[in-house]
């Protein structure tokens, strides 16, 4: 699974050109978890997922504070949770999670976003039944066996455990997430290069020059779209 980890590293590579963006993203994610039930992370789940992953992008203490307070106050703000499914240059699959309080703004941006990329939307179903909701989880260790003992030992059976860059990363069910951390928290370990809840596609695909430049193009404008959360796609970046 090592492209699937290139992949996350590049999307995590990008993060100190586009601080504010990320930043902003992680807001309004964790407003939106923290309003759908109590404000405390140790009581609702979702909202803990987000702040796992805010905390190896260095989200800034005061944006997350000034989000769940945003919640608590009883903000009448709402976000629509939606997914989009399309295809970019030489049939590449693409995801884009949105958080969204306009539909038809965000349905009308991304569609004009693959458009004018070499991309199309399809229907919903289109391209995700070829990825695989996947929680993934990196941190420093001496060896992949070494973490694949220790969770054996906290009872874990996960999909797979690679050495890559110096890290070790752990690919486990969506519903493990909690439970792999906190095997790694009873010793000692509380630091992660990488905590996500993402889709990995089940096989990547490699695109020429060009046409991987047109792909990143078409990645980049998605991203920069206000309600795009995600995006996740199936080509492997050189």
């Amino acid at each position: 699974m090592g492209r699937k980890w290139n992949n996350i590293k590049e999307k995590k590579a990008s993060k100190d050109a586009n601080t504010s963006r990320i930043y902003a993203k992680f807001g309004r994610e964790i407003y939106v978890a923290a309003k759908q039930g109590e404000p405390d992370p140790e009581s609702n789940q979702s909202l803990k997922v987000v702040l796992e992953r805010a905390k190896t992008y260095s989200v800034p203490k005061n944006i997350i504070d000034r989000a769940i307070e945003k919640a608590k106050g009883g903000s009448d703000e709402n976000y629509d949770e939606l997914r989009y499914e399309g295809f970019g240059p030489n049939g590449s699959m693409i995801i884009v999670d949105t958080l969204t309080n306009n539909v038809n703004r965000t349905v009308a941006e991304v569609r004009s976003a693959f458009n004018k990329n070499n991309g199309n939307m399809g229907v919903s179903g289109a391209v995700s039944y070829m990825f695989d909701a996947t929680a993934v989880i990196g941190l420093e260790a001496k060896s992949a066996d070494d973490v694949l003992e220790l969770l054996m030992e906290a009872d874990l059976d996960v999909r797979d455990v690679i050495e890559e860059d110096e890290s070790v990363i752990v690919y486990a069910e969506p519903d493990q997430f909690h439970a792999v951390q906190e095997a790694f928290k009873n010793v000692g370990i509380t630091e992660f290069s990488v905590a996500e809840l993402t889709m990995l596609a089940q096989n990547d695909v490699e695109l020429t020059e060009e046409s991987q430049s047109q792909f990143e193009k078409l990645i980049d404008a998605l991203e920069d779209l206000e309600d795009v959360q995600q995006v996740y796609h199936n080509v492997d970046l050189q």
